[in-house]
């Protein structure tokens, strides 16, 4: 065992919390299921509490990779020309949020355009999920400053919408599975899938990934490795029944058993096609957070070309193509 654990390649890597995250689930699932072993890595997987928590150590030297969103990294990530980041991996499109209608409202709210002048409930301020909301506005003529916007929590949030107190909410699973099974809320704009987003901006875009510093650059062997290990991570959860995962992966990881379900169905469904990105991607995405999000004075945004470092992940998917 103390052989085959000096053979293995150590790496830290920091991930945005919370554990629960639908985002990151398959860095859990690879991690318990032991496709980073496997694949000859000693990963240390680190949660921070905030999103911030991932890109902020990336920029202090304390991870060689960081699990977090472009929009954070952006905010909180390396600020040195030297030490820009680059993107690895793909995860998601967008925060997965739908933004639903309460049930007393449906007949008043039938578009987005509707909702200038109401109130819209959010769980947290200032996540990643209102520059993609403050963009779907845009699209439609609406400015985020005609929208009464509320933070209200989970809890709090999902009492607002059952009362109609507000008209309308950005939610997360599985809460918005819930309000919809029971009726207390309709579909408007759905963020959760890479073809969802696409059809709400009229643009594919990017959100979390794996991220890595321009001047720390990880062996290409071993982000090979990595790209296998979390693509088969992505097959088994879309193979895998909930049972079989949750009973891997654990309580603090999956939480309760019909969350977990619902979170599941939505996950299957919410990554990017073969964790690749085009530039397109980013530079779509860097203007939604360049418009809706204040970013520090001394950030220099790399060309999207240059953001992204994508030979190790084509590798291994050419590798599974020919097997």
């Amino acid at each position: 065992m103390l052989a085959l654990i000096a053979l293995l390649q150590s790496l830290t890597l920091v991930v945005s919390g919370p554990l629960t995250s639908s985002e990151y689930l398959p860095i859990r699932v690879a991690e318990a299921e032991g496709y980073f072993t496997r694949e000859g890595l000693a990963i240390t997987v680190r949660t921070t509490r905030a999103e911030s928590g991932a890109a902020e150590a990336l920029a202090q030297g304390q991870a060689d990779l960081a699990a977090t969103t472009l929009e954070a990294l952006l905010r909180f990530g390396p600020r040195q020309s030297s030490q820009a980041p680059r993107l690895v991996f793909g995860l998601t499109a967008a925060p997965p949020v739908v933004l639903l209608v309460a049930a007393q409202h449906v007949d008043s709210v039938r578009s987005v355009e509707d909702l200038a002048g109401l109130r819209v409930g959010v769980i947290t301020p200032g996540a990643p999920e209102h520059a993609w909301f403050g963009w779907l506005l845009a699209r439609r003529g609406v400015s985020v400053a005609d929208v009464h916007v509320l933070s209200l929590g989970a809890r709090g949030m999902a009492a607002s919408i059952g009362s109609g107190e507000l008209h309308a909410a950005l939610v997360p699973e599985p809460l918005a599975s819930r309000l919809l099974a029971a009726g207390r809320a309709k579909l408007l704009a759905d963020f959760r899938t890479p073809q969802a987003v696409a059809q709400a901006l009229g643009k594919a875009t990017v959100n979390a990934a794996f991220f890595v510093r321009a001047d720390r650059r990880l062996r290409s062997q071993d982000l090979t490795a990595l790209a296998r290990a979390l693509l088969a991570a992505e097959e088994r959860i879309r193979t895998g029944s909930a049972d079989e995962l949750a009973a891997k992966l654990g309580r603090r990881v999956t939480g309760t058993t019909e969350d977990f379900e619902a979170l599941l169905e939505t996950a299957r469904a919410s990554y990017l096609g073969d964790g690749l990105v085009t530039a397109e991607e980013v530079r779509q995405t860097l203007a939604i957070v360049r418009a809706h999000t204040p970013l520090p004075a001394s950030l220099r945004i790399p060309a999207p070309e240059e953001m992204l470092h994508l030979e190790p992940l084509r590798r291994a998917l050419k590798a599974t193509a020919e097997r």
